[in-house]
């Protein structure tokens, strides 16, 4: 690794020690399923957004609602102090394409149809909201 490289690198690793996240990696569900439950809880506050995915009835729901607290967790660990009510929102969440497994499905006169099983990637960050006010 060059030096210009290196510096970038240990610059990201420490923007991201100010940051809470949390990654969600080969989800086996398809992106666009999942998309429609991140954008139920964009920008939301962090517990209002658990009530929703709770009360959800998306089989995605269970698996964001797992790393939302993962990611209040992590929160809560860099801050040394229990996060309140009110305080944390969800600031960013992306889902992105996985890896595809491909499969072949018998059709009629010999032929074979395609079957792509899809995955996806889920990165989610919570912040405070006065951090958002300052900026």
């Amino acid at each position: 690794m060059g030096k210009r490289k290196r510096i970038a690198a240990e610059a990201r690793k420490e923007a991201l020690k100010t940051i809470s996240f949390a990654k969600l990696n080969d989800v086996p569900t398809s992106p666009r399923k999942m998309r429609l439950v991140a954008d139920m809880i964009r920008g939301m506050e962090a517990f209002r957004a658990l009530g929703v995915l709770k009360y959800s009835n998306k089989e995605a729901a269970a698996r964001i609602e797992k790393l939302l607290r993962s990611a209040i967790a992590n929160w809560e660990a860099k801050n040394e102090r229990k996060a309140e009510s009110g305080e944390l929102y969800v600031s960013l969440i992306n889902v992105d394409g996985g890896a595809m497994l491909k499969r072949m499905r018998p059709a009629p006169q010999g032929r074979g149809y395609r079957i792509r099983k899809r995955s996806n990637h889920v990165t989610l960050h919570v912040d405070t909201l006065n951090k958002e006010i300052q900026n």
